[in-house]
């Protein structure tokens, strides 16, 4: 079992850093496109909506799949996990997509609100590229059977993933106003 594992490593290892250099580069490269392309016909609105919903549903999900792990229901704990990561599978695409679609809209509030939203949009990205090579380790590992190797990760996982979940929701509801 062992060289299995091993083997199997050789290959998810260099995938997991690659998409973990991957994702950061491509989000930032179409932040920087001179020129969008709506093909979608989407509204300015209708990309940050649906991302508020996925990030309120992933964190929903993380708090759910965190009671399943304490209460040792391992089976649900691990399909709970799976949605979470599929819902923020779902939510990049879909980010990709907005970026493509629609311009940046700047955030419109002054004083102590600009300070705080500001603090709270740059940990959310800072914490977004982070929690990529996290979240895919922690699945790999729980999926392949580690469950040492899961669990030690998964302590850093699971408070980033939710911050960065919530501070998703709360970047939505700041900037709502300016849509």
């Amino acid at each position: 079992m062992k060289k299995l594992i091993n083997s199997q490593d050789k290959v998810a290892v260099p995938v997991i850093i690659g998409l973990s250099i991957a994702v950061p580069v491509i989000v930032l490269i179409l932040m920087l496109l001179p020129e969008r392309y709506n093909f979608l016909g989407t509204s300015t609105m209708a990309f940050p909506l649906f991302h508020g919903i996925l990030n309120f549903m992933t964190s929903i999900l993380l708090i759910i799949g965190f009671y399943f792990m304490q209460a040792e229901r391992y089976v649900e704990h691990r399909n709970t996990m799976i949605s979470a990561f599929g819902l923020s599978v779902i939510f990049l695409i879909s980010y990709v997509l907005s970026k493509i679609s629609n311009e940046p809209v700047p955030y419109g509030g002054e004083g102590i609100m600009r300070y705080i939203y500001f603090f709270i949009l740059i940990t959310h990205i800072v914490l977004s590229a982070i929690i990529v090579p996290l979240v895919l380790f922690t699945m790999y590992r729980g999926l392949s059977g580690e469950y040492d190797k899961h669990a030690a990760i998964a302590k850093w996982t699971f408070p980033i993933w939710f911050y960065v979940a919530i501070t998703g929701v709360l970047v939505f509801l700041f900037m709502m106003p300016y849509y």
